[in-house]
């Protein structure tokens, strides 16, 4: 196993709802199979520091099993983006925003639904199980290697809608994004 736990930064613009949401989907995903060998954090561009995810967040975090009672949302940096191994984004807007801050990170920079066409493409190429933060490694590189080649999709649907501020609808319309292309990426990656 490798000694560099494999790294995945999950980014929206106020670390309250979409990427905290994710965090806490996939490190229930990685479980204890990849206790010490996987880091999941998030982060947000412009985060309230210190603030708890939103209470309809939250409560979706929940009805999906994972636990919100931790989160503190947290300011994106550099060095965060330079450590991680895969970086999840929101929307479009943040991939190039991210991109902006550290350049070389684009190989491993992804929205969200993005990752998730991809995982479910190299899932049906990768029938091996990761058991190892190299092996999670190796997976991103495969995604990465099927950029472009698959069909293209409207660029509206690499976006997770912003619920903040918004009706109970939308928050259900982030959950309705968010939650499957989080469940394609855990399975390629945590399976």
């Amino acid at each position: 196993m490798s000694e560099n736990p494999f790294t995945i930064l999950v980014v929206c613009t106020g670390n309250v709802c979409r990427s905290p949401l994710a965090e806490q989907l996939l490190a229930k995903a990685a479980g204890e199979k990849f206790a010490g060998s996987v880091v999941v954090t998030s982060a947000g561009t412009e985060a309230p520091v210190g603030a708890p995810m939103s209470p309809l967040a939250a409560e979706i975090s929940v009805g999906q099993g994972a636990d919100p009672s931790a989160h503190a949302a947290t300011q994106l940096t550099v060095d965060m983006v330079r450590a991680a191994d895969l970086v999840l984004v929101a929307s479009r807007a943040h991939r190039s925003e991210v991109a902006r801050m550290l350049p070389r990170v684009a190989r491993r920079l992804f929205t969200i639904r993005e990752f998730g066409r991809l995982a479910e493409a190299v899932t049906e190429t990768a029938p091996e199980a990761a058991e190892s933060a190299d092996d999670l490694r190796e997976l991103v590189a495969k995604a990465v290697g099927l950029r472009g080649y698959l069909t293209p999709v409207d660029a509206d649907l690499d976006d997770i809608v912003d619920p903040i501020g918004r009706s109970d609808k939308t928050y259900r319309r982030m959950e309705s994004e968010l939650v499957p292309a989080v469940n394609a990426a855990a399975a390629l990656l945590f399976r």
